[in-house]
């Protein structure tokens, strides 16, 4: 085999694995939608909640809690009466940016592709 080849290789599996580790974090039905909605700043759970159609209580909960111990969330208690809790992207959490701006235009030409096709 070539150098080139095993070159060439090493990097296919090299980006592989990096597309493979980004999509442990945020992969699931979930984590995308809620990156979106923090990216329009930071929200209390239940805007989350109402930002995020079709996603349960319990499933918010464990999805944050999740995003929390992956640096992409940060969870805020302020002592007010009653409590409020409010959750922000971190700036680890805001460099997806970019993934969710492509996305989110991606999303719109295909929707756009498949209802012409219809």
């Amino acid at each position: 085999m070539s150098e080139t080849m095993e070159h060439t290789g090493h990097e296919c599996k090299k980006s592989i694995q990096a597309v493979h580790d980004a999509m442990y974090v945020l992969g699931g039905k979930w984590k995308i939608s809620i990156i979106a909605s923090l990216l329009f700043g930071p929200k209390r759970y239940s805007d989350i909640l109402r930002d995020v159609t079709g996603i349960s209580g319990k499933m918010l909960s464990r999805e944050l809690k999740e995003m929390e111990t992956n640096l992409l969330v940060k969870r805020t208690v302020v002592s007010t009466q009653p409590v409020t809790v409010s959750y922000e992207l971190t700036e680890y959490g805001e460099s997806a940016k970019p993934v969710i701006d492509i996305l989110a235009k991606w999303g719109e030409v295909h929707r756009t592709c498949i209802k012409r096709k219809t």
